[in-house]
């Protein structure tokens, strides 16, 4: 049997209780917006749009948890892999989410050419995560393909935190400060994809990328 030295026994129990208390965070925000919002409002939108991020990030970080706390060192591979697809799907509604909640939030329309590059690089996105070549179930899956799906995942997280900054600047209000999120998020996540197969280090910055998420979903509570 692997022996996990005390250190990093200690750093996955650490990950494992910050990644249960994400979840909590996020599913408990999701049903408190759902519960005092009206069907179809904004608030509403957003409650949905938490619950997506919820179950997206649990189908990967459940798996996850179970794989960094389990003694007898089963093979997860698989699993993991699955989780991360869903998320990856997941995740992309969540921006499109973010879109419609923004455009309707603000007393300001995106012009039809940001809308066509949001849905087109959502659309494009979720094309490249099904595809076979990310070989998502492998233990060793091609770093290209996570660099090639993750491109126009990039185009639209960054078309979307311009225009919430742009409103934010222009409008105040109680999303000031989704795009900060948003390019926290993005500042954590980029490094991960490109770094962590060689210096698995660099995974630690997914903590602070799902706080940026948490906050996201967190300043929905105050929409009306």
């Amino acid at each position: 049997m692997e022996q996990t030295n005390p250190k990093r026994k200690m750093m996955r129990t650490v990950e494992a209780i910050f990644d249960l208390l994400y979840l909590f965070t996020v599913f408990i925000a999701a049903v408190l917006l759902y519960m005092t919002a009206e069907p179809g409002s904004l608030r509403w939108q957003y409650a949905l749009m938490a619950f997506i991020l919820g179950i997206g990030d649990a189908s990967h970080l459940i798996p996850r948890i179970y794989a960094i706390t389990d003694k007898n060192n089963h093979n997860h591979t698989a699993i993991l892999g699955m989780g991360k697809l869903i998320a990856s799907i997941t995740m992309t509604l969540f921006y499109i989410f973010l879109w419609k909640i923004g455009n309707g939030y603000y007393p300001f329309h995106a012009n039809k050419y940001l809308s066509i590059i949001v849905y087109g690089s959502a659309l494009l996105r979720i094309f490249l995560c099904v595809l076979p070549q990310n070989r998502w179930l492998d233990e060793n899956p091609p770093l290209i393909w996570g660099i090639i799906r993750n491109v126009p995942f990039f185009i639209l997280g960054m078309t979307v935190m311009l225009f919430y900054m742009i409103a934010a600047f222009k409008y105040g209000g109680s999303l000031s400060f989704l795009w900060l999120a948003i390019m926290i998020s993005f500042a954590c996540y980029l490094p991960v994809v490109l770094f962590s197969k060689t210096n698995p280090k660099v995974g630690m910055l997914m903590l602070p990328k799902s706080c940026a998420y948490a906050a996201i979903v967190l300043m929905g509570v105050s929409l009306t």
